[in-house]
């Protein structure tokens, strides 16, 4: 798809985002779908898909800084189609984001839902994965792993808290508030390892992290919890002579392309399979 996505505002399909130019505007564009069995667990409940579904669509537009005006939804009709309104509906206005349009199908097999998120970029230039430069600072939001207990709680129906797996709460402000001084930026789905690596690569340099420094919500699997992803927390590069304006956790440092686009204690990540979500 690459090489048909020429237009500037595609970014290349290496971003989490469109970014196009309109007026005196940058209107911010992404869309996600999620897969039942991959995504989501079968027969999870409903309300909680919808509010995934936006919530990881937001998360995009976090990335970049935006402002969110509205999704559209396609939606599989099914059991529980109530549910997922509710869940809409809660997600919708606890961002305050319209609900524009979208679509509705009957299908057969496992069911998937789609999303389109559209946002208004608070600062020009709108951040991407690319600026990251040599001497900047790498930061993340928040606590990795906390999704992987989430999903296992809710696989396991153990009764604990499932909430950050099954409800992300993306990090607009933040995002905006970043805007403005950090060299690159993106959320953190598919796990730290792997989203580091891609932030690396575009940026062509090594980002050198200290596993210690990564916050984790469950120290005995550090590694698992910076290879699972589904956090969508904010990792993000800063000036070294500045402090980010939100709180965040210093976890290493932009460094010359070595080995590869990504280091974990000094050791170079070679094999992108192995550091986080990749389908296929």
């Amino acid at each position: 798809m690459r090489a048909l996505a020429t237009n500037p505002a595609a970014r290349g399909l290496s971003d989490d985002a469109a970014v196009l130019q309109f007026g005196g505007e940058a209107l911010v564009l992404t869309h996600d779908v999620l897969a039942e069995g991959v995504h989501v667990l079968p027969e999870q409940d409903p309300a909680d898909i919808a509010w995934k579904l936006v919530a990881v669509n937001l998360s995009d537009l976090a990335a970049k800084g935006a402002e969110p005006l509205g999704v559209l939804l396609g939606h599989t009709l099914g059991a529980g189609d109530e549910r997922f309104l509710a869940g809409l509906g809660e997600v919708l206005a606890e961002y305050g984001v319209p609900l524009l349009g979208g679509d509705t199908i009957a299908a057969q097999g496992p069911r998937s839902w789609g999303c389109t998120a559209i946002g208004r970029a608070t600062h020009r230039p709108v951040p991407s994965r690319s600026g990251a430069r040599v001497g900047d600072h790498i930061f993340v939001t928040g606590t990795l792993g906390k999704a992987l207990l989430g999903f296992e709680a809710l696989r396991d129906r153990n009764g604990a808290d499932h909430t950050a797996y099954s409800r992300p709460r993306p990090r607009l402000a933040e995002g905006q508030a970043l805007a403005v001084e950090a060299t690159a930026m993106m959320d953190i789905s598919d796990g730290l390892l792997l989203d580091g690596w891609r932030m690396g690569e575009a940026s062509g340099v090594t980002l050198a992290l200290d596993a210690q420094a990564i916050p984790v919500a469950e120290p005995n699997r550090r590694r698992e919890c910076l290879s699972w992803g589904d956090d969508y927390e904010l990792l993000f590069t800063f000036p070294p002579d500045r402090q980010p304006p939100v709180p965040a956790h210093r976890i290493g440092a932009v460094v010359a392309k070595g080995g590869s686009a990504i280091s974990l204690d000094g050791e170079f990540l070679t094999s992108k399979h192995s550091l986080g979500y990749v389908h296929g």
